[in-house]
């Protein structure tokens, strides 16, 4: 019987089985327990500095029997699409306490993050329309592009003269900017201002990714149009649960006839099944504390500003974005896989960001912080980073990635 040409092309994919080789394989890693400060890894106890449970919210009692009471009252799942029978009242519930929460007309939900962007974005320019997004947007971004008709067309990250002159030789009648509200490998944020001109300007609408920037940034956690002042001036925000809303799936909130236009419109919606019941619990109840305890967020940017001056002391050259994702730049791949492998020998969990996820030169080393950590959990993870740093020589060098030029290939 002749080989599959399809398993003959797979197995000559070998980069990830060169690197299981070595021993220094950073992916799949199971975790046997809860994620909050510490976690634990083949019987042993680590520090969790690579969670996006921003707010420590996933392990809430509260969280957990909300989503108890909703499978015993719905249900482990739904047998249905949202647009036919997959439509529970704890599903259109989760929708009017986002949209609140949000301040907007409206919110729609689906079933994850990555769905929702595919969900929206396609369908939201047609074909005749150009959607400009910037290069570092994330692939769920990225993806749902290549989904639409409407041209697509990149500009440098947070380069707002290159979109300014993309824009500005555009002849595309609907015109849509997607960024990111945090860029979730570097941590820093979306000019919104500087978005909410040029598209006054030149005719064109903004849509905000808030995957990280949800229950981080703006009044109450609304996130990054919040956080300027300007959330009446972007057409939408589409949203995680998977974050601060300990759950998963996803959501836009937005004008009522967009998301009206959306429920009919949007295949990924109709044609998947429904989020389970427990995931809308969990969100609704999160929503609840995140309004009720302001504290949380508070105690979150405080962490980060101590895990980023910790950084700066030690002798890392650390970006302040003001934003609970931390990169220490490594600038090499396998260097990064090392220096994780090795962390996490020695107790600290963390996540390589390696290429084609950035450019080879900026592979970094992406910690993260939650509310619920403390600031001992933190020196511990600096102390064993300078170690480590040290041993493999990424300690000390003078990088200033904001000054340098990124990604400026096609």
């Amino acid at each position: 019987m002749p080989i599959s040409r399809i398993r003959e092309k797979a197995g000559q994919y070998r980069a990830a089985r060169e690197v299981m080789e070595m021993g220094i394989y950073p992916y799949f890693r199971p975790i046997d327990s809860e994620q909050g400060a510490t976690v634990i890894m083949d019987g042993r106890e680590v520090v969790m500095m690579g969670s996006n449970n921003y707010l420590g919210l996933t392990g809430h009692p509260e969280v957990k029997q909300a989503a108890q009471e909703a499978i015993d009252r719905y249900g482990t799942g739904c047998a249905g699409s949202r647009f036919l029978n997959g439509t529970l009242a704890i599903h259109e519930q989760c929708e009017e306490v986002l949209a609140e929460f949000m301040g907007t007309e409206s919110a729609l939900v689906f079933s994850t993050g990555f769905m929702t962007n595919q969900g929206t974005i396609p369908y939201l320019v047609p074909r005749e329309g150009a959607m400009f997004i910037d290069r570092t947007n994330h692939a769920s971004i990225i993806d749902a592009t290549r989904l639409g008709f409407a041209r697509v067309v990149k500009f440098r990250h947070n380069d707002m003269e290159d979109l300014e002159r993309k824009l500005n030789v555009s002849n595309a009648e609907i015109r849509l900017i997607v960024v990111d509200g945090i860029f979730s490998m570097e941590g820093d944020i979306a000019p919104v201002p500087e978005l909410v001109r040029l598209a006054d300007e030149y005719g064109a609408d903004i849509v905000i990714d808030d995957a990280h920037s949800i229950g981080v940034l703006g009044e109450g956690g609304r996130g990054t149009a919040s956080h300027f002042g300007l959330s009446d001036r972007v057409l939408g925000t589409i949203g995680t649960f998977s974050k601060s809303f300990a759950s998963i799936g996803g959501f836009f909130s937005g004008p009522e006839d967009v998301v009206h236009y959306l429920k009919h419109k949007s295949r990924p919606l109709i044609f998947s099944a429904s989020p389970p019941p427990a995931n809308m619990a969990a969100v609704i109840k999160a929503v609840e504390i995140i309004r009720r305890e302001p504290e949380r967020i508070a105690r979150l940017h405080e962490l980060t500003n101590y895990l980023v001056r910790s950084l700066q002391d030690a002798g890392f050259s650390i970006q302040d974005h003001g934003t609970p994702i931390v990169p220490v730049y490594v600038r090499d791949d396998f260097t990064v896989f090392r220096a994780c492998h090795m962390l996490q020998e020695e107790g600290v969990f963390v996540n390589p960001v390696v290429s084609p996820a950035v450019a080879p030169e900026d592979a970094l080393i992406r910690l993260s912080v939650m509310s619920t950590i403390e600031e001992k959990h933190i020196d511990f993870a600096v102390e064993k980073l300078i170690k480590v740093g040290r041993e493999l020589g990424f300690l000390g060098e003078q990088m200033d990635h904001v000054a340098r030029v990124r990604r400026t290939r096609d």
